[in-house]
């Protein structure tokens, strides 16, 4: 390979991965239409026991998508975080969908820190938002990560270290 084309060499350190996915609140999430389509939509989720947690209302397409074909995949960037641009990881993995008690008790808490003020201005108010009865909590368990750190490849970029690049 030459120059820029083999950018596995710089991937996120597992530190790194954890700082933006603590960091972020906003991921796109994906799924396949029943046309084989991938659509996506920018969801808030909730990083926790190595999965990536989402919430939707059960008439929502995606969640009859999920039904039938499980396999998604979440795209967190750091783009408008404190590690600046350029920072991806990818998971891709398949969903389970959860509307037991037990789960709604520790996510809307979870979710509701992340989204207050908005749609609703306390969290409190948010939970209450989010406590409906076609609610639909999507975990997503992650099969395979992909990451790449921007900052990384500046870096050999400006130490003339790039693999195969001209100097």
């Amino acid at each position: 390979m030459q120059g820029y084309e083999d950018v596995t060499l710089y991937k996120l350190t597992p530190e790194r991965e954890r700082e933006l996915v603590d960091k972020q609140i906003e991921c796109n999430f994906i799924w396949t239409n029943k046309e084989g389509h991938g659509i996506g939509v920018i969801m808030n989720y909730v990083a926790r026991d190595g999965s990536i947690w989402l919430t939707a209302t059960r008439q929502r397409a995606r969640i009859k998508a999920l039904q039938r074909d499980p396999r998604a995949s979440v795209v967190i960037s750091s783009m408008g975080t404190d590690m600046g641009a350029g920072k991806q990881v990818t998971y891709k993995g398949r969903v389970k969908l959860h509307e037991d008690q037990a789960t709604k008790d520790w996510f809307y808490p979870a979710m509701a820190a992340i989204i207050s003020p908005y749609p609703a201005p306390t969290v409190e108010a948010a939970i209450q938002h989010l406590d409906t009865p076609l609610r639909v909590i999507i975990e997503l368990v992650p099969e395979k990560v992909i990451a790449f750190d921007g900052d990384r490849i500046a870096k050999a970029s400006q130490e003339g270290t790039v693999p195969g690049a001209e100097a």
